[in-house]
């Protein structure tokens, strides 16, 4: 029977014959050092949505309000970054970090909404 090695560590490994890894460890070290730089940035991308929406929520706690763009940039908030937007038959484009929205206005105003569907759930 032909020996195999660890593929993170290359110690000898027992057991089945398709085991690739000698132990728990092993394996999510190599699966993490294999995918680590698109880890890196998902992880950096989450955690700018994830202050966006934080921004959001607390501008707008009950469902709908105005601010300014001023406003959200001196709480940190990354235009360049949203989940999804919706579009009104009207035209206007909304902005979503989740389930809170944003939707340019004149003078550099912002009117904030919360999606519904997520409220009522």
């Amino acid at each position: 029977m032909e020996e195999k090695g660890c593929l993170e560590c290359g110690t000898e490994i027992f057991g089945r014959i398709d085991k690739k890894f000698c132990s728990d460890q092993c394996r999510n070290s190599y699966n993490n050092r294999l995918n680590s730089d698109s880890n890196n940035y998902v992880r950096n991308v989450h955690n700018v949505l994830r202050k966006n929406r934080r921004i959001l929520e607390e501008l707008n706690p009950n469902g709908k309000s105005k601010t300014t763009r001023s406003k959200l940039n001196e709480k940190g908030f990354d235009f360049n970054y949203h989940t999804s937007t919706y579009t009104t038959k009207a035209g206007a484009t909304y902005f979503f970090c989740y389930e809170y929205g944003y939707l340019p206005l004149d003078n550099d105003y912002f009117a904030l909404v919360k999606k519904q569907e997520y409220v009522d759930k």
